[in-house]
């Protein structure tokens, strides 16, 4: 029973999270995410932040999503272990490893064969946000950009959201180079709708959970 409560099935602590606690959280929400990112691909749209440079790079030289998304993201594991460190390092690692592979894995276990852009830019931005900020209550985050909000709103208090936004919009410019205008138009959309989720609902001081 000791052993049972330790891992978190009984956790009475509101304030921190427990070992299961954060193993069950890690993992959906990089499963959500992933399934997110297979919607927007399945249209053919792209997204915001190091998955967005990842998109491009697999629309514009078939390079491995999975594979590119991991990969760009290891310069900025060093930011996250001097400012945030080893434990969200770790989850965070451990959480991109997982999207990745798992959205490499999405059309293995199922198809879709028609969706209409503006929905999936819809209902894929608002999955990548429920994915991002499950893992954000669990001091993790899929990396790049993500890190970087995390820190500024821990240092300086601007809103993770926000940061995204603003960087994601000029990832979804350069789409114009290897994409049609309609599908960076609905991929803004879906940029807006996963960037705003997270402003609206990710803020520091509502959820105290380490």
């Amino acid at each position: 029973m000791s052993l049972i409560s330790a891992l978190g099935f009984w956790n009475t602590n509101a304030a921190r999270h427990t070992p299961i606690e954060d193993v069950q959280g890690v993992f959906t929400g990089s499963l959500v995410s992933a399934l997110g990112l297979y919607i927007l691909a399945s249209a053919g749209l792209l997204t915001g932040s190091t998955a967005g440079v990842a998109f491009l790079l697999h629309y514009a030289f078939d390079v491995n999503f999975g594979l590119a998304f991991f990969l760009l993201n290891l310069p900025f594991f060093y930011l996250s272990l001097k400012r945030l460190g080893w434990a969200f390092t770790i989850k965070t690692f451990i959480a991109i490893g997982l999207t990745s592979v798992i959205a490499d894995m999405q059309s293995r276990v199922f198809v879709i064969s028609s969706i209409h852009p503006a929905w999936a830019a819809l209902l894929g931005g608002l999955l990548l946000g429920y994915g991002l900020l499950a893992l954000y209550r669990h001091r993790a985050s899929l990396g790049g950009v993500g890190i970087l909000g995390i820190y500024l709103q821990e240092r300086f208090g601007i809103r993770a959201g926000l940061v995204q936004l603003a960087i994601d919009l000029c990832v979804l410019t350069a789409a114009f180079f290897v994409t049609i205008p309609s599908v960076v138009f609905y991929s803004v959309l879906g940029a807006v709708a996963l960037n705003l989720f997270l402003t609206i609902n990710h803020r520091a001081d509502r959820y105290i959970a380490l």
